[in-house]
């Protein structure tokens, strides 16, 4: 069975930093993109931010600068690194992996997903 599961989420204040991690089951994803997405309550899933399997890296625009994304194709595991996070940037995050093809900025372009992990920023 395909696993994704996140960790590292939590309660933050406005400018600090969390470091998300993804490790996955089941199989490997060592040729996949490997994404991350989030999910504001009443708003749709947006991307954040996605690493090719040999280390490629595409951010949306408003993470460039603050998010690195990284990955440990030994470990099966991708990271996300937030820095001066935002209290609009509470949502709950999401790693996704891409086996296939499609735009590496939507959602409907990955095949297995986590469950997700809380992040809360408060000002």
């Amino acid at each position: 069975q395909v696993q994704l599961v996140e960790s590292g989420g939590g309660l933050v204040q406005a400018g600090g930093s969390l470091r998300l991690s993804c490790a996955a089951s089941g199989r490997t994803f060592s040729s996949a993109f490997m994404g991350w997405f989030r999910q504001a309550p009443g708003k749709e899933r947006e991307f954040v931010a996605t690493i090719s399997w040999s280390g490629g890296t595409y951010y949306a625009d408003s993470m460039k600068g603050r998010f690195t994304i990284s990955r440990d194709n030994a470990k099966n595991t991708v990271y996300l690194q937030m820095n001066s996070l935002k209290p609009e940037e509470t949502a709950v995050y999401y790693c996704a992996a891409r086996t296939g093809r499609g735009s590496i900025g939507y959602a409907s372009s990955y095949d297995y997903w986590g469950q997700g992990t809380k992040v809360t920023v408060s000002s």
